[in-house]
């Protein structure tokens, strides 16, 4: 028996030619197209090269062409009914057995694409061309969405006492139109009822770009009605599994490698009228595993943007503590938090594309940094509170899949925590020699401190290892010489420092024509100190040291040389740009 056309199609849409390859070829991109060594013969110079615009890859040393069925079955020796299965398995998807069942789920299938497709196009076609339906457009029109959008989601209208379920029974049975939950039964009445009557209706499109559910708005104002409903899960509708507008936004992944994830269609729709069409919207239910491997098939970098009130918070906490479970190398989850009462589409009608750009370039903090930074605000100063704080996120780092970003994110979330608490020392046998800060003094201190960022708290830990070893970084001034400073004033104070070792002028502390009270401030707030006190303090201890401080400075540069390149990409969309783009991030991983 035959494979069905729509699940082969599914396949290949879920799956791009490079993510296949990849697997068995090492790639990299150039232009439009990614090169490689041919997988079909011994060669030093490549000449294959994979499209996944086109969806094919062509080796020009064998003249060997095709798409991942038969890359899957030439490379791998398998016959096409197991490179199927191969690849099925690769996109997430169940397997097809040629049972009766399946047989009987197929012809069910075309029944139900059938049925949505007529539902779709009928009231698309109303709300365009039924003049009765002048008060629907005007509120589109004040929503700002012109025939343009309705025809490119295919927008429609459900009057209030629609007709289309006696039509559509002449060709469908009765259980199979209830089965696509467009309809329900009123049992007062004993008739059948269109579930989205009364509604404005976005037709929500399996990855092959099929309706297969919708979402419903209504127009007018109601104390008893929801604002928006879903279709109802049936066979072949999850919520938990689909996205709006992934068919269309999914065809951008070969231009763009970030994706933004909403809640409503009207984001989607509102960000796209403005330029911005890389977006999706999760359907009414908490993010799901399913979703973010979803998208992570397709984009390197989901930016998560929620409405900016309290259920849009709430929302995207949900979303942080069950992405990060699937983040992976080279795979990004970022957060964007809105102005208070905005939402995507209000925010970017009022502000304009490029204003949104700007925002998200300035304003998106990664899933990790938005987990701890949550939690932080909800911890009290005192060992109790903090003891829970730590125990959360401990608890959150164990849930990531890949281990490697485990390791990594546990380190941030504890280095974190070690900067709240500097005078806990990690030695367990430890023994307080200086009598504890009053309770008002260990306030002060916290407060300034969280008036300082990172980077800077970085620099002054380099400008405190210098200063505190001098001749050491006199006979070794290679080591800090080329390290990059943000901050002005600690620009300032390093250069002057540097200037002055390469001088060959005998230096101590006291003779470094440093204010006073920027070295009392250095010194007071420079987080390596509290490391140092439990090392020995020898020549390669510092030495490691000023690797680590040096290499954390390091990735902020390249982190801001990353987002001007990303900022100026979203404007030129130049290939020289995003070939630069690409190297950064690699070095990045890299460091």
């Amino acid at each position: 028996m035959k494979y069905p056309k729509e699940y082969l199609d599914e396949i290949k849409t879920r799956l791009k030619v490079s993510t296949v390859v990849s697997k068995f070829v090492s790639l990299k991109k150039r232009g439009k197209e990614y090169v490689g060594l041919s997988p079909f013969k011994n060669e030093k110079t490549p000449s294959f090269t994979v499209n996944d615009e086109k969806e094919f890859y062509h080796c020009f040393a064998t003249s060997e062409h095709g798409n991942i069925f038969d890359f899957v079955m030439k490379t791998q020796n398998l016959r096409f009914g197991e490179s199927v299965k191969y690849l099925a398995n690769l996109a997430g998807m169940q397997p097809y057995m040629f049972t009766k069942q399946d047989v009987e789920r197929e012809k069910k299938w075309k029944e139900y694409i059938s049925i949505f497709t007529q539902y779709v196009e009928f009231y698309h076609d109303e709300l365009i061309k039924n003049q009765s339906y002048s008060n629907v457009r005007d509120y589109l029109k004040d929503r700002l969405i012109s025939k343009e959008e309705v025809k490119k989601f295919k927008i429609g209208y459900i009057e209030k006492n629609p007709k289309l379920f006696e039509k559509l029974n002449q060709d469908f049975s009765t259980e199979t139109l209830m089965e696509t939950g467009l309809f329900y039964l009123d049992e007062k009445k004993n008739c059948y009822v269109e579930r989205f009557r009364g509604r404005i209706i976005f037709p929500i499109n399996n990855i092959s770009g099929q309706p297969i559910a919708l979402g419903g708005r209504i127009i007018e104002e109601s104390d008893y009605l929801a604002k928006y409903i879903n279709s109802p899960e049936t066979i072949f509708f999850k919520k938990g599994s689909n996205l709006y507008n992934l068919d269309l936004a999914r065809k951008l992944s070969n231009k763009i490698d970030h994706i933004f994830l909403v809640e409503g269609y009207m984001d989607v729709v509102g960000l796209s009228k403005n330029g911005i069409e890389n977006a999706v919207a999760n359907l009414g239910t908490s993010l799901t595993d399913k979703q973010i491997l979803t998208l992570n098939q397709f984009f390197d970098d989901i930016i998560i943007c929620f409405d900016g009130d309290e259920s849009g918070y709430k929302a995207a906490l949900r979303a942080a503590e069950n992405s990060i479970k699937d983040l992976k190398p080279e795979k990004q989850i970022s957060f964007l938090f809105l102005p208070d009462k905005e939402d995507p589409d209000s925010f970017v009608n009022k502000n304009g594309k490029n204003y949104f750009l700007d925002f998200v370039k300035q304003s998106k903090i990664p899933v990790h940094q938005f987990i701890f930074r949550h939690y932080k605000k909800q911890t009290k100063n005192n060992p109790s509170s903090m003891a829970v704080f730590e125990k959360k996120l401990r608890s959150i780092a164990t849930t990531v899949k890949d281990n490697f970003i485990k390791k990594y994110i546990l380190e941030y979330f504890l280095e974190k925590v070690a900067e709240l608490t500097p005078n806990i020392s990690q030695n367990k046998n430890y023994k307080f020699k200086k009598k504890a800060k009053s309770l008002e003094t260990t306030k002060k201190h916290y407060q300034e401190s969280q008036s300082l960022s990172g980077v800077e708290l970085k620099e002054f830990s380099l400008l405190y290892l210098i200063m505190n070893n001098l001749k050491l970084i006199g006979e070794n001034i290679h080591l800090v010489e080329n390290v990059k400073l943000f901050t002005e004033v600690n620009k300032q104070i390093f250069d002057k420092i540097i200037s002055k070792i390469k001088s060959n002028i005998e230096l101590d502390i006291d003779n470094l024509q440093i204010d006073n009270q920027l070295i009392e401030k250095i010194n007071k707030f420079a987080p390596i100190k509290y490391i140092l006190k439990n090392k020995s303090q020898n020549d390669n201890d510092i030495f490691e040291l000023l690797e680590d401080v040096s290499r954390d400075l390091n990735n902020y540069d390249l982190e801001f040389r990353i987002q001007e390149l990303e900022s100026k990409f979203s404007k030129d969309m130049s290939e020289t740009t995003f070939n630069e783009l690409k190297e950064l991030k690699k070095k990045q991983n890299i460091n």
